[in-house]
């Protein structure tokens, strides 16, 4: 190896110099000629070539390596970051705080499907009871707060925990691409990740895109050219009574269904409850929490476009 390779990795250098160490020994003229030559800080000379020094090894006197040149190929040294006055802020910007956010909201998520696909139930009970339950929720708490006054407080904390379980899920996956830029070589053979995790994301996004048709539908009544405000039962029925609005619906409830199995299974494991200080023999009990959950929801959810198609309901 030449100087500058030395000069670039000091370790070398010393790795190659104890090499020496050990296969040349100096004789005693030899090291008392380089100290009646006086090594101060004006200068230092070397020890004569050597046997050592003519193999591509650098022996000095000192053993000390020399001065560094900056590598003009290296990358540039990140700095690290600063600590904000919030400590929650920076949690947030770590990927176990992320995780967080995405569990946490996923639990509030979670909870508005399960209570959607119930009020949802009273469709079977008649055109009355569905349109009962619907003016409920626009009447919650009224007088003390306007009519829709809670249905909207509900809608933007659901907005939010959106955009949250969002933007962590978008931070999460830069920071795994971030981590392994280059993709595997060989293809990848999965032992203990399940289909319902490796499509996590495009499950999310076809949930997504699902709830924004859903509310242009049902709610907005942009894609549904037989809506009538203020009658929701009516245009549940004229709108599922479409055979490929119906097909849309049921196909976006079995992404839901999947996309709520490993979500609701990744919650134990974000939160902490699959550590060592948790019995590893509750593991299926917690998988069979995830997989009961999903079914359940998407599982009903399915029935009302069914229900529709085949005259039960409308």
């Amino acid at each position: 190896m030449d100087v500058s390779t030395y000069r670039r990795r000091p370790h070398l250098w010393r790795a190659e110099a104890g090499k020496s160490d050990r296969r040349v020994r100096p004789s005693p003229l030899s090291v008392s000629s380089v100290i009646s030559l006086g090594l101060g800080s004006a200068g230092r000379r070397p020890v004569p070539v050597t046997a050592a020094s003519k193999k591509g090894l650098l022996v000095t006197a000192t053993k000390e390596p020399p001065a560094l040149t900056p590598d003009i190929s290296s990358p540039t040294i990140r700095k690290a970051n600063r600590r904000s006055n919030f400590p929650i802020i920076d949690l947030y910007k770590s990927s176990v705080g992320k995780k967080w956010i995405m569990a946490l909201t996923g639990i509030m998520l979670m909870g508005f499907v399960l209570f959607h696909m119930i009020g949802n139930l009273k469709m079977y009970l008649g055109e009355s009871h569905f349109n009962e339950y619907a003016e409920f929720l626009r009447q919650l708490l009224v007088p003390i707060v306007p009519p829709t006054g809670v249905l909207w407080i509900l809608r933007l904390g659901l907005i939010g925990a959106f955009a949250l379980h969002i933007q962590s899920a978008y931070a999460l996956t830069r920071i795994n691409h971030k981590a392994r830029p280059v993709n595997y070589k060989s293809p990848r053979d999965y032992v203990a990740v399940n289909w319902a995790a490796r499509t996590m994301r495009w499950s999310g996004i076809i949930v997504g895109l699902f709830l924004l048709w859903h509310l242009a539908d049902l709610t907005w009544g942009w894609a549904n050219p037989d809506f009538v405000n203020g009658n929701p039962y009516s245009n549940v029925a004229t709108s599922l009574d479409r055979a490929p609005v119906a097909a849309l619906y049921i196909l976006a409830n079995i992404a839901l269904g999947f996309h709520l199995y490993h979500g609701a299974w990744s919650i134990f494991q974000s939160l902490g409850s699959m550590s060592a200080r948790f019995n590893p023999r509750h593991n299926p009990l917690r998988r069979g929490f995830a997989a009961g959950f999903a079914i359940l929801v998407a599982g009903v959810n399915i029935t009302f476009p069914i229900a529709v198609l085949t005259g039960v309901v409308g």
